[in-house]
């Protein structure tokens, strides 16, 4: 069973207005006034226990064996070349020259979810600068890498991708980013026989259908599998404590919560659940309600801004449950926007070094020089994570020297196993195969914390927690 699509959000000002708001003026509820969005989650009973108070150290090495969606890629189902047959494109190897390989990218690059993301591909375009110049590129040949703003929207995506695919005959795109416009694209693209690579997109659609859409690779976990990781977490740490749920009607949200609920042993019970729509203006009203439970735990299944607004709110209210949330908050962007206080004692996980590591890593130190001569943009988690994309780009492309065609990259990237970067954390590898099209699945918890002078900043603490099962 394939996961299901959403719809693309309407009225995307109101967006837009409130990830201003939460993040640049971290002043989220403001902006909502009275304009309240109506809940349209259910509560059930109301929990009175009072704030788990419980530590946050991993009692073993937990592993999320549960299966979170009940797809599969059955035994009599075509994966691999065979299932990228049907669709092989004429021209094999448009985009690349005696000197030059031209990829693509559709990514956010304007609008305030741009001013955050728009980092990404410019690190991984700075990163590319670095080996055309340190190691004259791959396979002999410069790589090129040419993204276009996707605008966050899905008609704008798709137009972006079909004019660098068919009139700037890029030879793959990489590094897609957005929930929203990946969707269109990604169908385009597969139907086009045109390598998806290392898409930045959490949907769980993206990675569990590797023989329907056997040309999309995705590089980030899915949010299906980072909710499998917190209802384990939950479930071994925090026995027959109370969990409140806020989540967001779209992939994020969806996908997280479902994943969330495949691995939370039954005697922990969500008291209390809301939802609300990407378009909201305020979610004052959803978590007034899940406050009124008094959940122990409160797991937030949403967006940056957002996540910076349930924060803030649940502040007002006095209500201090511990908060978890997505693998997206693992930057310490967040603490400029929302009171380090607020935040200390919040769980989530990632996978990468940090940057503030600069000073005692060796790999995040020459991040920071590749960043600085080449045109990149301010170090951060996020570039760290492009620079890794980079990597990986150059490993996939290095093992097709002999045979540089579309065919040609997608079968090396099924061959590699157990592929490390330097910027990685010790035990997160990668690998893929005909009926593995996911890089990222394995990592460990960080807790956010703050220091003598009041600074945030997150801390990992635990083992290495690897996805066993089907996404």
């Amino acid at each position: 069973m394939r996961t299901r699509r959403t719809r693309s959000p309407q009225a995307r000002g109101f967006a837009i207005l409130l990830l201003a708001c939460a993040m640049l003026a971290a002043v989220a509820v403001a902006c909502g006034g009275n304009n309240e969005e109506e809940a349209t989650g259910t509560a059930t009973a109301v929990a009175t226990s009072t704030a788990a108070t419980g530590t946050s150290v991993a009692t073993g090495t937990a592993v999320a064996t549960g299966s979170p969606v009940a797809t599969g890629t059955p035994s009599t189902q075509v994966c691999g070349p065979a299932a990228r047959q049907a669709t092989l494109s004429p021209e094999q190897s448009p985009g690349i020259t005696d000197t030059e390989i031209l990829l693509g990218g559709e990514v956010i690059l304007s609008g305030t979810n741009g001013a955050v993301y728009a980092t990404l591909p410019k690190a991984t375009k700075a990163y590319f600068d670095y080996i055309n110049d340190t190691q004259g590129g791959v396979c002999g040949r410069k790589i090129v890498y040419k993204y276009e703003d996707n605008m966050d929207d899905g008609a704008r995506g798709l137009e972006v991708t079909r004019r660098l695919v068919e009139q700037d005959h890029v030879f793959a795109m990489l590094g897609a980013l957005s929930e929203i416009a990946h969707p269109a694209t990604w169908e385009f693209l597969n139907e086009r026989g045109v390598p998806d690579l290392l898409a930045s997109a959490g949907g769980a659609r993206f990675g569990a259908d590797p023989c329907g859409h056997p040309w999309t690779i995705q590089m980030i976990p899915s949010y299906r599998i980072d909710g499998t990781f917190l209802g384990q977490y939950i479930s071994e740490n925090f026995p027959g404590k109370t969990v409140a749920v806020l989540w967001e009607n779209d992939t994020i949200g969806q996908d997280g919560f479902a994943g969330l609920k495949e691995t939370l042993d039954p005697s922990i019970k969500i008291v209390a659940e809301q939802s609300y729509e990407y378009s909201a203006v305020s979610i004052a009203s959803q978590m007034a309600i899940l406050a009124r439970s008094n959940a122990d735990i409160l797991i937030l299944h949403s967006n940056l801004g957002f996540i910076a607004q349930a924060l803030q709110t649940a502040g007002r209210l006095d209500w201090h449950p511990k908060v978890f949330g997505p693998y997206i908050t693992s930057d310490d962007l967040i603490f400029q926007f929302v009171s380090p206080k607020l935040i200390q004692g919040m769980l989530v996980r990632s996978a990468a070094k940090m940057a503030s590591w600069k000073d005692t890593d060796a790999a995040v130190a020459q991040h920071f020089d590749i960043m600085s001569k080449y045109g990149g943009p301010a170090p951060s988690n996020f570039t760290i994570y492009s620079q890794i994309l980079g990597e990986l780009a150059v490993e996939i492309f290095s093992r097709s020297c002999d045979n540089l065609t579309r065919e040609g990259v997608m079968e090396a990237v099924e061959s590699i196993k157990d592929w490390h970067s330097e910027l990685a954390l010790d035990g997160v590898d990668i690998s893929f195969s005909p009926t593995d099209h996911v890089a990222f699945q394995s990592g460990r918890f960080l807790e956010a914390k703050v220091d003598a002078n009041g600074k945030g900043y997150w801390e990992y603490f635990g083992p290495t927690t690897h996805f066993q099962g089907i996404q």
